[in-house]
């Protein structure tokens, strides 16, 4: 449950559950497994929701003789575990999120070191998310992870690399590079940023023809990344970099390390380094102090800005983080109402960028088969968040997993439409 972080995680077990002779399968359609383990996810109040409602529901399974053991593990275990066990003791036992070998041996499973990166892809064989490294060390006002992921722990480039070959070698051509914090990778490990380097080491593997990058904090953001994005072809000229607000109050109280000023000189280095980069970034409203003006000043920034991707949170009051000690003073249908005018401005921008793109042609990367069209990615666009190509299927035939020039011949809110060329 939750971020692609997670679902990094729930492969690597799955992946040394295979390597111990068993049988696992990601979310089975068919309640017929004998043991159930549930990967949590204990980010915000929605989320940590849908991961007590699945509890629940394999407690009830379990008592009802559908499954025999049934494991929690994840976030929200890592974070509240005490708790869990005390309102719902039925579950077999309770894991972290360090605690995998814990867990294996409690499946009757031995942790084998030397499966660095083996994981078994719950993702299409195409595309695939690398975790470059571990944890926060930001101190974000209204952020839980760094309690439930610990400090931030780079992952060796070697390693990395290794993993990326694994990879390529089972068919993969688009990586999808995910951490906590992406731009703060190599501090730990080498005394200095070398985000850089890694996307670069990475480009050399043989098949990986797609790098993105996501979740690149903004503040002290590694330029050289901007380098490696315009001139290496493999790197994709996209970037996922949450900014949360624009207002100097919100952005001071929130721990952000970062002006508005910053923050708009920010952005206009990554257009001007980067030409043609699409630009998606998360916003949070609704946080504890949060006024009017704040908001119309988020509002006039989204307009000005134009961001090809955004998407947006309301503020979740989260126990033991630096917020929870100010008062959660916006009403949920206040926050939802601004999460709505924001999403709606955003929605006119990205109808008319994608109006821009009609008589263009884009290399695509075809994901599945949907509702009567191949839908694929251009480089400027992540599985699952943001805008899809879609090619009518009955005229036109696309292998999954392929590439493909595609001329878009109409565009929506959020998707384009066009034909192989």
């Amino acid at each position: 449950m939750g971020c692609s972080k997670n679902l990094y995680d729930s492969e690597v077990l799955m992946g040394q559950l295979k390597a111990n002779d068993m049988d696992a399968e990601h979310e089975s359609t068919k309640d017929d497994a004998n043991i159930v383990v549930i990967n949590t996810c204990g980010f915000i109040d929605n989320a940590k929701q849908e991961s007590i409602d699945t509890i629940l529901r394999f407690a009830e399974a379990k008592k009802e003789g559908l499954v025999e053991k049934v494991y929690v593990t994840g976030c929200l275990s890592e974070r509240y575990k005490p708790e869990l066990q005390k309102e719902i003791p039925d579950i077999d036992d309770y894991f972290g999120t360090r605690d995998l070998p814990k867990l294996l041996k409690t499946l009757g499973a031995d942790y084998k070191y030397e499966l660095l990166g083996e994981r078994l892809l719950t993702t299409p064989s195409h595309f695939a998310y690398l975790k470059i490294s571990e944890g926060c060390d930001r101190p974000c006002s209204f952020c839980a992870i760094p309690l439930m992921r610990g400090k931030h722990v780079s992952k060796p480039i070697e390693d990395l690399v290794r993993e990326a070959q694994s990879l390529a070698a089972k068919g993969v051509k688009e990586l999808m590079i995910i951490a906590q914090d992406s731009t703060y990778y190599g501090i730990d490990i080498y005394g200095k940023r070398r985000l850089a380097e890694l996307l670069n080491a990475l480009s050399e593997v043989e098949g990986i023809e797609w790098i993105r990058l996501h979740y690149a904090y903004p503040t002290g953001f590694p330029e050289d990344v901007l380098d490696v994005m315009r001139e290496n072809p493999k790197v994709c000229k996209y970037i996922d970099i949450p900014l949360q607000h624009i207002s100097d109050n919100m952005l001071k109280s929130m721990r952000r390390g970062t002006t508005s000023e910053k923050t708009r000189k920010l952005i206009e280095t990554l257009r001007e380094k980067v030409p043609g980069i699409a630009i998606r970034t998360t916003l949070i409203v609704g946080y504890p102090g949060e006024t009017e003006a704040d908001i119309d000043e988020m509002k006039q920034w989204v307009e000005e800005t134009r961001f090809d991707r955004l998407g947006v949170f309301t503020y979740s009051h989260e126990e033991n983080t630096h917020a929870y000690n100010l008062a959660d003073d916006v009403s949920a249908e206040d926050k939802e109402l601004r999460a709505n005018d924001i999403m709606e401005i955003q929605q006119g921008i990205s109808y008319n960028l994608n109006q821009q793109k009609i008589g263009k042609v884009f290399k695509v990367l075809f994901d599945k088969v949907e509702g009567g069209y191949f839908v694929g990615r251009t480089e400027f666009d992540s599985p699952e968040v943001d805008n899809e190509v879609l090619v009518d299927a009955e005229n036109q035939y696309v292998r999954i997993g392929d590439f493909a020039n595609v001329k878009i011949t109409s565009a929506d809110d959020f998707d384009l439409y066009g034909e192989i060329v």
